[in-house]
């Protein structure tokens, strides 16, 4: 025992040793765990992974010589990558969805020298970034979208560094990927609460001010087709837009699959096979309308929630292996909003049978979304067995791992 104590010591002073560092709270969820790690290394350079990443062993060899190189450089991005996107539809659809935020979305925003943020994983810090930006602060759900903000506008500078990649686990489950996606949108929301006035008032170049903007609005979108959806029925009923010709406004809509293709070509030599999953995650996206506005509303009139953690099943691609966690989410109104949502546009395709049939594909879509996705829910908790215990208590210990000093 006094030997391994003694090579412990060695390593812990050679900075090669790992400490897992428990904390006796979750105040400040993810945010009070980063920065209560900082406090148990001195490192200027701060990985930071979710517990279901795995790095290549040569991950701080690609990424430190950045910061090497230029001492303006607060943050290295990496790429996710998937470790079961061959799970389901679910999984190869949001495959999809990611390859073509980090591909296209960032890759185009670090070369067009644009604001982007810090996805939570796969990247390194500089710990002066971190600490002239005001640290990590956990007054919203995306600690990473609001210190990244914060970072631009002290001027460090972001590199995107799309050719690493860092697998992760995509969410198999859907009641997980609403919960992910519902603290996304809130925890956006609140960042665009928070920082679109300094953001308009910095001295950043006005490109970049508006397309920062513009990102800092990405899941308010949803409430407003929502709320499109729910008012077309009516609209046709009173004859307001039965002679609208909606084939204009769908041109607006080619950006996202070519996005998407994309994406694919740029990472996939087999992109055509991977893009015919692009009308899996249209339906998807769309019925998780219900979800994601509730969650961006919920952050417009200032309400407070808990950070939940996105649910982790498995890391060997194996459906078979799916285990509930503590972490598990259980089934909530939601489904019954997307059933109802569901047949309201059910209500609404009818409408336009009578009145202008041009409009039946637009509410079919959402017949199909709601029904699908709340269908996904119901079956997936059906066939998930039950926890082996209670969800953690916000009293029980949040580990945290820090390599090195």
């Amino acid at each position: 025992m006094e030997l391994i104590q003694g090579r412990v010591a060695q390593l812990r002073a050679e900075g090669l040793c790992i400490d897992l560092i428990h904390r006796t709270d979750r105040s400040g969820y993810k945010a009070g765990a980063l920065a209560n790690g900082l406090q148990y290394t001195d490192g200027e350079f701060i990985a930071i992974f979710d517990a279901d990443f795995i790095p290549d062993p040569a991950f701080l060899r690609q990424t430190v010589p950045y910061f090497l190189a230029d001492a303006q450089v607060g943050v290295v991005q990496t790429r996710w990558g998937h470790l079961n996107e061959n799970d389901n539809l679910l999984t190869h659809s949001q495959a999809l969805a990611i390859d073509g935020h980090f591909a296209v979305e960032q890759f185009a925003r670090f070369n067009g020298n644009l604001i982007f943020g810090f996805s939570g994983s796969g990247g390194v810090w500089r710990r002066t970034c971190i600490q002239e930006a005001g640290g990590w602060q956990s007054d919203t759900l995306t600690e990473d979208f609001d210190l990244s903000y914060r970072a631009h506008l002290a001027g460090w500078r972001f590199v995107f560094a799309r050719d690493i990649v860092v697998p992760g686990e995509i969410p198999p489950h859907m009641a997980a990927y609403k919960q992910q996606q519902a603290r996304w949108a809130k925890g956006s929301t609140q960042v665009l609460l928070k920082l679109a006035w300094p953001l308009i008032a910095s001295n950043l170049s006005g490109r970049k001010r508006m397309m920062g903007l513009l990102q800092l609005f990405q899941y308010t979108i949803h409430p407003v087709i929502l709320l499109t959806l729910l008012l077309s029925p009516l609209m046709l009923l009173t004859h307001s837009i039965a002679e609208l010709s909606i084939a204009p406004l769908g041109m607006l809509g080619v950006g996202v699959p070519v996005l998407c293709i994309l994406g694919q070509q740029a990472l996939h030599r087999d992109w055509l096979r991977r893009s015919l999953y692009f009308p899996m995650l249209v339906v998807i996206s769309s019925g998780m309308m219900a979800n994601n506005s509730r969650a961006a509303v919920s952050a417009l009139l200032g309400r407070q929630s808990e950070f939940k953690r996105t649910p982790k099943f498995h890391l060997s691609g194996k459906v078979s292996t799916w285990k509930r966690n503590q972490n598990s989410p259980k089934v909530n109104n939601d489904m019954l909003l997307e059933v109802g949502f569901g047949l309201y546009a059910l209500f609404g395709a009818l409408v336009a049978y009578k009145i202008a049939p041009s409009f039946i594909p637009y509410f079919l879509l959402y017949v199909a979304a709601f029904f699908s996705v709340a269908g996904w829910g119901i079956a997936d908790r059906l066939v998930m067995p039950r926890p082996v215990r209670a969800p953690r208590s916000s009293a029980e210990p949040e580990a945290i791992g820090t390599a090195g000093r």
